[in-house]
């Protein structure tokens, strides 16, 4: 027990006042960080327009975003009201021109993505975002309370990826798709009020020193508030969670089963199709002789097999009158494709690899400390 009190002793590196005087310069929308906000929306709007997640991850480790909520974060623990007015100020007019900026650019940008995943990733979030924000933001305010200068808030930037969700929303803005906005504002609603959190608990935890006396019955409408912000955005993300859970498992059972029937009696699955029609529904499409009936009852038994109902199964039924050489010969040359597309796919996948390695590195070599020189014995 004494050897675990030893390891998990954090008070001894910690200076509150010097981490509460770097949260309070952190928070002001003037000069640089001014400068810094408006080059980190372009940049971030430019890795989601080109699918860029490298660029991405540049936008979010200089943008100034997390200073503001850090700072209200620490207001409510240290009852500090004019911070926390000019923390709420400061993020209001840097969400605001943050949406403005990233809309714009999106609205002159000439290019548009037929598969925009680095966009869609980013307006259905779940609890794991929430646990994400909120272990992110202990992490933060912690960093920024060691004496010692580390590398911590660098990962916690690009874990709770605040700038994204608002460009994301901006893109929304842009075309009138508010699935996009609203999925997008509530993903940084929750990195914002979960990292809120974080930093209340953590400055209690350490103590930071209230700039006023504590009014009791003020201290606890501010819990029942944060109480009712954190159930009105948690439980859309664990219903969000459940969903995207049920999704995976759906679309784990779809690959199997097809695997299973690529290729059944006469007949070949050629492709398929998961959609969402009043539940999770599955549409197959073969090629080649119809179905007899008992083949199409072991179809169905099949899927019943992999945990897909009769009625989530759509079976589309496509006869070319071929001779049973000439059905062959597809088939083959269908297997041929499916191979060459498998190849190209894990040669793309080791070259995004390859990139991530060579980002990876870089920013370690910019965000490794100094070596001291040696002195002479």
């Amino acid at each position: 027990m004494r050897k675990i009190r030893y390891f998990a002793n954090i008070y001894d590196h910690i200076d509150t006042d010097d981490a509460a005087q770097r949260i309070k310069g952190s928070i002001g929308f003037r000069g640089p960080n001014a400068w810094i906000l408006a080059f980190s929306i372009i940049i971030a709007s430019v890795g989601l327009n080109v699918n860029s997640t490298a660029v991405i991850i540049g936008a979010m480790l200089i943008s100034p975003l997390m200073g503001p909520i850090i700072g209200i974060g620490l207001s409510i623990g240290t009852n500090d009201i004019d911070l926390l007015k000019s923390a709420i100020k400061n993020l209001l007019v840097m969400v605001l021109i943050s949406l403005l900026a990233s809309t714009l650019f999106f609205l002159l940008s000439p290019l548009e993505l037929i598969n925009p995943t680095e966009l869609e990733a980013r307006t259905s979030p779940t609890i794991y975002d929430v646990l994400i924000a909120l272990f992110g933001g202990l992490a933060g305010i912690l960093e920024i309370s060691r004496k010692e200068r580390g590398t911590v808030l660098s990962g916690v930037a690009i874990a709770t990826a605040l700038m994204p969700p608002l460009c994301t929303a901006g893109y929304g803005l842009s075309c009138l798709n508010f699935h996009f906005f609203f999925g997008a504002m509530y993903l940084f609603v929750i990195n914002g009020v979960f990292i809120i959190l974080a930093t209340y608990l953590m400055v209690k935890y350490l103590h930071f020193k209230p700039v006023s006396g504590l009014d009791v019955a003020l201290t606890q409408r501010r819990r029942r508030f944060m109480s009712a912000v954190i159930l009105v955005v948690i439980v859309p993300s664990i219903i969000s969670a459940i969903g995207l859970v049920q999704d995976n498992n759906f679309e784990r059972n779809v690959d199997a089963f097809v695997r299973e029937n690529r290729l059944i009696s006469r007949s070949y699955i050629y492709d398929y199709r998961i959609f969402k029609d009043h539940g999770r529904k599955v549409e197959i499409s073969l090629t080649g002789e119809p179905l007899s009936l008992a083949s199409l009852a072991e179809l169905k038994a099949s899927a019943l097999s992999h945990k897909i109902e009769e009625n989530q199964l759509v079976i589309k039924e496509h006869s070319l009158g071929m001779t049973g050489r000439e059905l062959n010969e597809m088939i083959r040359e269908i297997y041929d494709k499916t191979d060459r597309n498998l190849a190209e796919k894990e040669l793309l996948l080791k070259q995004v690899q390859t990139q991530l390695d060579s980002l990876s590195r870089m920013v370690k070599g910019l965000l490794a400390p100094e070596a001291e020189p040696e002195t002479d014995k």
